[in-house]
């Protein structure tokens, strides 16, 4: 259809609608219609604006909202296969043992004092004492260690006193003769001179000789006369250990 046969069709349906209008009305319609397109293009580009700035919008959002639900990166962790790694704790140290280690039984003995011996050394403590494995006997010197000590291993318990020369015999079956020269047993001792124990091995510790000088002590043995003697120091002492049977 022409532009001139729409004009007229479009006169024509105003026409059978209001009748005949006047002729101002029909100047203000054809003028409206006339200026239509012109006043259709800045609505139209307004539109078409609006519509990229929304979806320009919506793009912003649909990235964010992807971005704030990406996975936290992960860190990789030990692998479950390798062994943690743990720091040695030191060791302690085994607890010692009450009980001494076995000794062998000695024969006769003589002990030497270290040192100038004194000319009369002052027995000044006999003590015993019971220990697992061993009976002990300390013999203590108040000013420094005798001349010489001898250790007797005796079959049995008889002792002859010197210098009464009366026999004497001690509880238990063997028995050990401990001679102290250059000593004396009444000075600075004022103990017991017969000590009965009632230890497994060691069972009686008595005085046999204290005359000019030389001091002998008869032990009393449960079982074999198996013994050790050592000297020690701070205070100077005679020590002799008898095993248990």
């Amino acid at each position: 259809m022409s532009d001139k046969e729409f004009r007229r069709e479009l006169n024509r349906v105003f026409d059978e609608v209001s009748g005949d209008p006047s002729p101002a009305l029909r100047d203000r319609v054809r003028s409206s219609v006339a200026q239509a397109p012109e006043h259709r293009g800045p609505y139209w580009l307004a539109a078409v604006a609006a519509t990229l700035i929304a979806v320009l919008i919506v793009g912003v959002l649909v990235v964010g909202s992807s971005l704030s639900r990406r996975p936290a990166p992960i860190v990789p962790g030990p692998s479950p296969s390798s062994s943690p790694v743990t720091t040695p704790s030191a060791t302690p140290n085994p607890t010692p043992t009450s009980t001494p280690p076995a000794f062998p039984c000695s024969a006769d003995a003589t002990l030497s004092g270290t040192g100038t011996p004194v000319l009369s050394a002052y027995i000044s403590d006999l003590r015993t004492g019971s220990h697992p494995g061993y009976d002990r006997l300390t013999v203590t010197f108040a000013n420094g260690f005798p001349q010489t000590i001898e250790i007797r291993i005796q079959q049995d318990t008889k002792f002859t006193t010197s210098p009464l020369g009366q026999q004497l015999t001690l509880q238990g079956t063997n028995g050990l003769l401990v001679v102290i020269h250059g000593a004396d047993l009444h000075t600075s001792y004022s103990g017991p001179i017969d000590i009965v124990t009632g230890y497994p091995g060691l069972a009686e510790v008595r005085r046999v000789e204290d005359f000019e000088g030389t001091v002998q002590l008869g032990l009393g043995i449960n079982g074999a006369a198996c013994y050790r003697a050592f000297l020690l120091t701070g205070p100077d002492r005679l020590v002799i250990d008898v095993r248990t049977p």
